[in-house]
């Protein structure tokens, strides 16, 4: 009788251990579907299903958590946010700050949870969405206005992907927002030595010709002022300048500042 209590247990186990294997699998194809057709009726339903077959699966809480982020919802993306971290804080602590810093320009917050990241991996550079923590830090301490600590994170990224792979392939950000925070804190040389880079590595850049026709402008050096700001709206014009999908970027600049400053530059 106790042998045939401990089989049937041992049956009632696999069973489990089966039916529990067979839901995250389903999970796994219900979430690669719910990708498509983001917002969709259909993909929300789908992702939804997902975390109920699999509750664990951390990405199909972020997965729900992008449509509200993009459409405007904050309570409903913290929601699904958050049970995301909790699952997997590695994987998702540092996307979250991404989207406090471009969504909701939360800097602090966005620092807070770049900062986590790099206390959960201490021996290694965390690299959400595609760049290192510290170069959205150096765009989050911009927004802030403290250039110090900008200035400083900027540093230590461009230092380690020069030691990678080269000053050539060091991101254009990188330097662009380097050379603003060195410009808004009025150090105009080292900011003219990164738009410098940007306009010998990349050659097309509305952003870097504006900002150093600015500070030629600013210099005495007129001519090659209106030489530069002529440059930057042809760049603009092809599409050269700084700019993201869904949200206006940090110091985002338009035609309408490009041809303000021409003005003044041919009227003065």
């Amino acid at each position: 009788m106790v042998r045939l209590q401990k089989l049937f247990l041992s049956l009632i186990i696999i069973f489990c251990l089966f039916s529990c294997k067979k839901q995250k699998e389903q999970a796994k194809e219900i979430l690669e579907f719910g990708k498509y057709y983001q917002g969709s009726a259909q993909s929300l339903n789908a992702l939804s299903k997902s975390v109920e077959l699999d509750s664990t699966n951390a990405e199909a809480y972020r997965e729900l958590s992008i449509p509200y982020l993009k459409r405007g919802i904050p309570h409903l993306w913290k929601k699904h946010m958050e049970k995301a971290i909790q699952k997997d804080p590695i994987s998702w602590q540092g996307y979250r700050g991404y989207n406090y810093l471009w969504f909701y320009r939360d800097y602090k917050k966005a620092i807070a949870d770049f900062d986590a990241t790099d206390t959960l991996t201490p021996n290694f550079i965390d690299y959400p969405q595609g760049h290192s923590v510290d170069y959205w830090r150096g765009i989050a301490y911009l927004g802030l206005g403290n250039y110090e600590k900008s200035i400083a994170y900027w540093n230590k990224h461009i230092k380690k992907e020069t030691e990678d792979t080269g000053e050539d392939w060091v991101e254009i950000n990188a330097f662009l927002y380097r050379g603003i925070a060195y410009y808004e804190s009025k150090n105009y040389e080292l900011a003219l030595r990164d738009f410098n880079k940007i306009i010998y590595y990349f050659k097309q850049s509305a952003d870097a010709k504006y900002y150093k026709a600015i500070i030629l402008y600013e210099k005495g050096n007129k001519n090659e002022a209106q030489t530069y700001i002529e440059e930057a709206i042809k760049d603009f014009k092809l599409g050269f300048y700084n700019q993201r999908p869904y949200v206006e970027t940090l110091r985002q600049i338009y035609m309408e500042d490009l041809l303000l400053f021409k003005k003044k530059l041919f009227t003065s």
